[in-house]
């Protein structure tokens, strides 16, 4: 009867620690999760790294762009960071939350803060290390990451807007703005100032004809003169697609991953 008994609880061992992995998966894997905020529902996803890296993990809050947005919580890891990821399922090093934008809408309002939600709900949910968390996005996403950081410039480790800017880009979009400078008189010092020590680094495309790379450089001199020890790097031939070669830059995941809130 004791065997019994112990053979049943080892298979209720084995059973729970089943559940928490993928099996046959050992390069990690996309889970889809849910939140309510403020009357709506959003879905989104959750990169897990493998078993074998270590834990606590460090959180990437990845901001997509305007193509991504909907509402099916998918798109968003199919551009920027996500096909890099799923290339690298076996030693990506961090957890990565991908929240979603609903259809012409902007990383504002609700949605900055449903944003800054699932990034909660992350930390909450896996072992994580708070003292590492970071954030990156692309385009409209670059947009967002300004939001975000400049929302809550103490908590994240690293900040890494791509081919972003602060103030609309053109006449047709309007509302693709960062509200937390909104009304300041010199956004680009109010960035340097608020951001000060924070480790950032920006990328741009030289010709970028979408989101140009003028406010980009504006922050940048605001930081120079500011020393507010931003990063600024411009790629000369390239056009509004700055994130494939800043992904793919092994330096680029060095540094960020090195940076750690005191």
């Amino acid at each position: 009867m004791r065997r019994t008994l112990m053979l049943l609880f080892l298979s209720v061992l084995a059973g729970c620690a089943s559940s928490s992995t993928v099996t046959g998966d050992p390069g990690g894997y996309f889970v889809a999760r849910e939140l309510a905020i403020e009357g709506r529902q959003f879905r989104y996803r959750v990169f897990v790294p493998a078993a074998h890296v270590p834990r606590p993990l460090p959180v990437l809050l990845f901001l997509h762009g305007s193509g991504e947005r909907g509402d099916d919580g998918i798109k968003p890891t199919q551009a920027g960071v996500g096909p890099w990821i799923t290339q690298h399922k076996d030693s990506f090093p961090a957890l990565v939350v991908f929240p979603q934008v609903p259809d012409d809408e902007e990383w504002r309002g609700r949605n900055a803060r449903m944003a800054l939600a699932a990034l909660d709900a992350a930390n909450a949910e896996f072992a994580t290390d708070p003292a590492r968390n970071y954030i990156s996005g692309i385009s409209m996403g670059g947009y967002g990451t300004w939001e975000l950081a400049l929302t809550r410039p103490t908590q994240f480790a690293a900040v890494m807007p791509i081919c972003g800017a602060l103030l609309a880009p053109r006449a047709e979009r309007p509302g693709l703005v960062v509200d937390q400078v909104a009304g300041s008189a010199d956004p680009y010092e109010t960035v340097a100032s608020r951001l000060h020590g924070v480790p950032v680094w920006m990328f741009h495309g030289a010709l970028d004809a979408l989101v140009p790379p003028r406010d980009d450089r504006a922050i940048a001199e605001a930081s120079q003169k500011r020393q507010a020890g931003f990063r600024y790097t411009e790629y000369p031939d390239t056009q509004h697609n700055a994130w494939d070669p800043t992904y793919r830059n092994p330096a680029v995941w060095e540094w960020m991953f090195s940076q750690r809130r005191q």
